[in-house]
């Protein structure tokens, strides 16, 4: 996707009813280090991160991208000023830096819509909200009020660890000294590692926990599925399965097999172990991976994770 279609891009998902003055206090959605007041009338989404009102006809989208993104977006600016539409992007200052955002008129099935987009820098990310406005409350919510509402945009360094453990749809009871926590934007997933995103993950242990909807409908095609799913490890390469073995995960049928490869941009070799707990209509997977000189040290502090996941509730 090109920088400046970050800009313009119709989110199906969205598509404010309420006065133009702004609610009292910034509000996080959930997992999120993005924030913003929102305009009166607007609470929490219940299928997106971000905002809507109550007759879900006015969604306001926030979310997290790569750091990097802001950046393209700023330097595609300097050389072409205009997004592919047509539609000029404008700088607005919020508390979080320089946000550039654009406004347009565009069609929802057969309803006239108002679209805005703002992209702005966050610590570690890029932060991102999208508005979709029907011409039926564009009175209500007009171009000024969401310029205010955006004019809040404020970021925040740390997702507090107990708000990203519970949006888990299982609970995690031991975090082994990991120091970096942090959810996935797409599906219910979360990261523990000792690096960060300035960093990268590869150079030293971390975990990625999560649910994977299929599995393998015959106990006897476990094996084949785990491998399988182990050597489609995103970011590992030249991968070779060194064990793979059926086991018990609290007291639940499982899969534990290990893979020798090459992760990271600086090419390092790496331990990853993955672990997966069969049950119901999902399966959890747990993706472990250290640097094959660090392996022997965090092994345990992997199965001491592994074995605090219980069912949620």
């Amino acid at each position: 996707m090109k920088p400046l279609r970050l800009l313009t891009a119709a989110f199906v998902l969205i598509t404010l009813t309420a006065s133009e003055a702004p609610a009292a206090d910034t509000v996080f959605p959930p997992g999120l280090r993005l924030g913003m007041t929102p305009l009166i009338g607007l609470t929490k989404a219940k299928s997106f991160p971000g905002f809507e009102t109550e007759d879900q006809s006015v969604k306001v989208l926030v979310t997290e991208l790569p750091p990097e993104a802001y950046a393209e977006v700023a330097n595609a600016l300097k050389t072409a000023p205009s997004a592919p539409n047509g539609a000029k992007p404008d700088k607005i200052e919020t508390p979080a830096g320089l946000a550039y955002y654009t406004v347009e008129t565009a069609k929802d099935g057969a309803n006239d819509v108002r679209r805005y987009s703002m992209i702005l820098p966050g610590n570690g990310f890029s932060g991102y909200v999208a508005v979709q406005v029907p011409e039926n409350a564009a009175k209500i919510y007009s171009d000024e009020a969401v310029r205010q509402m955006f004019a809040t945009a404020v970021t925040r360094k740390e997702v507090p660890v107990d708000e990203q453990l519970g949006l888990m749809p299982f609970k995690i009871t031991e975090l082994s000294d990991f120091k970096t926590v942090r959810t996935l934007m797409h599906g219910p997933a979360i990261i523990l590692a000792d690096g960060d995103e300035a960093t990268g993950f590869e150079p030293k242990p971390f975990m990625m926990i999560g649910l994977i909807a299929s599995q393998p409908q015959q106990a006897e095609d476990r094996a084949r599925f785990a491998q399988e799913t182990a050597t489609q490890i995103p970011g590992v390469r030249n991968a070779r399965v060194t064990m793979s073995e059926p086991i018990r995960i609290n007291g639940m049928p499982a899969f534990e097999t290990r893979i020798d490869a090459i992760s990271g941009k600086d090419n390092i070799p790496v331990t990853v172990v993955q672990w997966i707990r069969f049950g119901g209509g999902t399966s959890l997977r747990i993706i472990a991976s250290a640097p094959r000189d660090e392996w022997s040290a965090a092994f345990p502090r992997f199965r001491k994770v592994r074995d605090g996941i219980e069912p949620q509730g």
